[in-house]
C-alpha cells in the first residue's frame, strides 16, 4: 500500500485540527525551539502547544513569562491552561464552547404553547407571551430570545406544499 505524501498528510492533519476547533490560530509565533527543529512537534495542534508550554515549566522549570512567550501565548492563557489542566487533564485543553448551547429555558413544550397562545389570542409579540409563560411554567425568558427560537423553529418547518407526502 502506498503512503500518502507528507505535505498531503499535513494538509490532512491541519483540516482535521480546523475541524474540530484545535488549529492554533497563529502558528508561526510558535517559537519554541522544539517546534521548530524536529518533526513530531506540531505548531498547528494547539493541544500539544499548550501542554508543551505548561511541561516546560513544570518539569524544566523555565519561568511563565518564558515560555508563554516562546510558545506566543500571553501569560494570562498560560495562567487558564494550567488551572484547566490542573482540573481536567489533556480533556480541559481541548478547545469547546462555553456557556449554554442554545436557547436552554425554550422547550419543546413552551414553544408549543406559545404558538397556541399566540394563535388564539391574535397576537405575534413576544412581550405579550412572556408574562404568560413565566405564570404558566414558571420560567423567565427574554422576549428577543422567545422570538429567535420561534423563528428557528418556522424554519425548519416543512413549508406546505413542500416535503414528504
Amino acid at each position: 500500500m502506498a503512503r500518502a505524501k507528507p505535505h498531503e498528510c499535513r494538509k490532512h492533519k491541519i483540516a482535521l485540527l480546523r475541524e474540530q476547533g484545535a488549529l492554533q490560530p497563529d502558528p508561526d509565533s510558535v517559537r519554541d525551539e522544539a517546534f521548530r527543529s524536529q518533526e513530531f512537534f506540531d505548531a498547528h495542534d494547539r493541544v500539544q502547544v499548550k501542554y508543551e508550554m505548561l511541561r516546560r515549566h513544570q518539569v524544566e522549570g523555565r519561568s511563565v513569562t518564558e515560555v508563554a512567550e516562546s510558545f506566543g501565548l500571553s501569560r494570562q492563557a498560560f495562567y487558564k491552561a494550567e488551572a484547566v489542566f490542573e482540573a481536567q487533564g489533556i480533556p480541559g485543553l481541548l478547545p469547546r464552547r462555553r456557556g449554554p448551547q442554545g436557547a436552554h429555558k425554550c422547550t419543546d413544550e413552551i414553544l408549543d404553547f406559545v404558538e397556541q397562545w399566540q394563535a388564539e389570542s391574535g397576537t405575534t409579540k413576544a412581550e405579550k407571551a412572556v408574562p404568560v409563560v413565566e405564570k404558566q411554567f414558571g420560567v423567565k425568558i427574554n422576549p428577543r430570545t422567545l422570538e429567535r427560537a420561534l423563528a428557528r423553529r418556522k424554519k425548519k418547518r416543512p413549508r406546505k406544499g413542500q416535503g414528504t407526502p
